[in-house]
């Protein structure tokens, strides 16, 4: 115990000696480990977005003018048959009609709606939605809905889910190249930071090193404070990033509670609950943080060893 009493104390003095590279090092790393934690819940939530997105709007397939209701019938009895559907509901023109003036008129739909009178707009737009028990299959599945040629157009989530999947793309190379040139520094700057308390100390270690310390007995204190400046580094941006989340939460679930142009939105824009997203940044951000300054101080010290 006074071992190791010796080694936290000594290193936390190695801390205030070396003050201002240690501020830089832990800002560093605490940059660092702030970009991957909001780069992860972006790309996290784009892909929560896309998957609620697939499985949200589905496939919604519209008929050339003339088609009878029988024809529609015979062709929902044979999506059915192809297999893979989890639900498929037909929508009518009047239905349409109506969610459509709920979707974009909002509490003034019957008074903007007055003017179309009896003459619906959306007439011959009846539809059927589809929704997959396997998301993967959709795709498939519109290829073959298209081979009927009762079916007019084809709607489904694809280009939307594409455009997401791109943007996830985009953020998981720029937040690499970033978190990678910050990693860098980090590592830069921890080097210098126990290099100098090294410096500061050689007499110091020298003569413990002749009345018989070990290694790891003068090379414990440099580590101590490497691994304090990676907890620091790690613990300032995951409560930073909490507080941020906690915030975009509170203010896009009440834009989408009121605001009637969210109305269609509500069900596929909603963030992970940051509980879920936590444990990933935790791990990562110690593995960073915690784990580059202890590896870091253990390599640099290594040099100062020899005496």
């Amino acid at each position: 115990m006074s071992t190791f009493l010796y080694c936290l104390k000594s290193g936390l003095l190695n801390l205030k000696k070396n003050l201002l590279f240690s501020v830089a090092s832990t800002a560093t790393i605490a940059a660092c480990i702030f970009l991957f934690c909001l780069f992860f819940s972006v790309f996290a939530n784009v892909r929560s977005i896309a998957y609620q997105a697939e499985n949200t709007i589905g496939i919604s397939v519209f008929f050339n003018q003339g088609v009878s209701m029988e024809e529609k019938d015979a062709f929902r009895d044979d999506i059915i048959a192809h297999g893979g559907v989890k639900e498929i509901n037909y929508k009518s023109a009047e239905e349409a009609w109506e969610g459509f003036k709920e979707d974009y008129f909002g509490d003034n739909a019957d008074e903007l709606a007055a003017a179309f009178a009896d003459d619906n707009p959306l007439a011959e737009s009846d539809s059927y939605e589809i929704f997959m028990n396997d998301i993967s299959e959709q795709q498939a599945e519109v290829d073959y809905i298209r081979s009927f040629e009762i079916v007019r157009e084809v709607n489904y989530a694809n280009s939307v889910v594409d455009s997401l999947n791109k943007l996830n793309q985009v953020i998981v190379i720029v937040s690499l190249a970033m978190i990678g040139i910050l990693f860098a520094i980090s590592v830069f700057l921890i080097s210098n930071t126990i290099n100098l308390a090294a410096h500061f100390r050689k007499r110091e270690n020298e003569i413990m090193k002749l009345i018989g310390a070990t290694n790891g007995m003068i090379r414990a204190p440099f580590v101590v404070e490497g691994s304090f400046i990676g907890l620091v580094g790690t613990i300032v941006p995951i409560g930073l990033m909490y507080g941020i989340y906690r915030h975009a939460e509170t203010y896009i679930s009440e834009k989408l509670i009121l605001s009637d142009s969210f109305n269609s939105l509500k069900d596929i824009i909603s963030l992970i609950p940051f509980r879920e997203i936590m444990p990933v940044m935790l791990g990562v951000g110690a593995v960073l943080g915690v784990g580059m300054g202890f590896i870091v101080s253990f390599i640099t010290i290594s040099k100062h060893l020899k005496v």
